[in-house]
């Protein structure tokens, strides 16, 4: 079935991958974005993708376009995604990542979208030593960013007994892949060692690099992002990873392998918020969907190194 549908952060890394997705299976996508962090070069020329500058916390114009459009389905995917980010800047990040959410969440209602999915975080399970990490765990997040996400699950639950609209929240573990920027303060572990030994200078590994991460590529991300269409709970929450943990050492490894390059890492303090291990547990995704993530991280690896390389050369 067709649907009209909002992305917000839809010209941003994981946004514009969905929205490709979505356009490919005949969806009207309008995506919403600010171009704080996403580019105009990451969308599509397609005659059903229609962009917005928009800032997610102006809620006027925010009103407008969801009373305009009138979406069936909204794809919330803008935030400040940054652990870091938020414990410097607090005020900032509540403002985009808890409440310009909420209001998304509130016109989505008020419009009668039928199905909000949601980018949550792996970030609200914070220092829980259980591995591997359950839906069922009490969140105890470490960071802002980690409250924040938490916080949206929690309205999303409230605002599921107000409407029709379902919600549909996934717990994003480490994803990786092309369109990430490395020069973004935003960006994940893999797009910075990447980009630094391409340049072939030193990567910085926070603590001994012996924690572990389930690094989940983009392409299985769009895939959990696809398959919960249409669920009929009012609301879900899942894990999106791949059930694999990877050392940070063994990344630097394995990137190095790829380039043929001699190992060049500095080892610097453990940063604040920051997570010792994690790793996902996807058994209820893969029971209630078809999901199966279908890239290993090495393959995952050398598609993004040549992507990136191939980039530059252009």
């Amino acid at each position: 079935m067709s649907h009209n549908i909002i992305v917000t952060g839809g010209a941003g890394f994981i946004g514009s991958h969905l929205v490709c997705a979505l356009l490919s299976a005949g969806h009207r996508v309008v995506v919403l974005d600010d171009l704080s962090t996403g580019k105009l070069t990451n969308l599509p020329v397609h005659p059903n993708c229609h962009f917005i500058e928009v800032d997610i916390v102006d809620e006027l114009a925010l009103a407008r376009i969801f009373e305009s459009e009138r979406p069936s389905l909204v794809y919330h995917e803008a935030a400040i995604a940054s652990v870091q980010k938020s414990i410097h800047d607090p005020v900032r990040t509540s403002s985009v990542n808890d409440y310009g959410a909420k209001h998304i969440f509130e016109l989505a209602v008020h419009v009668g979208s039928e199905q909000v999915i949601f980018a949550s975080s792996a970030a609200v399970y914070g220092e829980d030593e259980r591995l591997p990490k359950l839906e069922t765990f009490e969140p105890t997040p470490l960071s802002p960013y980690g409250v924040q996400k938490w916080q949206n699950e929690i309205d999303a639950v409230r605002l599921a007994k107000k409407g029709r609209t379902r919600f549909t929240a996934l717990r994003y573990f480490n994803v990786y892949g092309p369109k990430q920027d490395p020069q973004s303060e935003y960006s994940g572990v893999i797009s910075i060692f990447v980009d630094r030994i391409l340049q072939n200078k030193p990567i910085t590994i926070f603590g001994n690099g012996e924690q572990t991460r389930d690094f989940v590529n983009i392409a299985d991300v769009v895939q959990a992002n696809m398959v919960v269409q249409e669920l009929p709970s009012n609301v879900d929450i899942f894990n999106v990873g791949t059930a694999k943990k990877t050392s940070l050492i063994d990344l630097a490894k394995h990137l190095y392998s790829i380039e043929n390059r001699i190992e060049n890492i500095v080892f610097q303090p453990k940063r604040e918020g920051d997570i010792r291990h994690s790793v996902a547990d996807i058994g209820l995704l893969m029971s209630k969907t078809v999901y199966f993530p279908n890239v290993h991280i090495l393959q995952g690896l050398q598609t993004l190194v040549s992507a990136v390389k191939s980039q530059r050369n252009r």
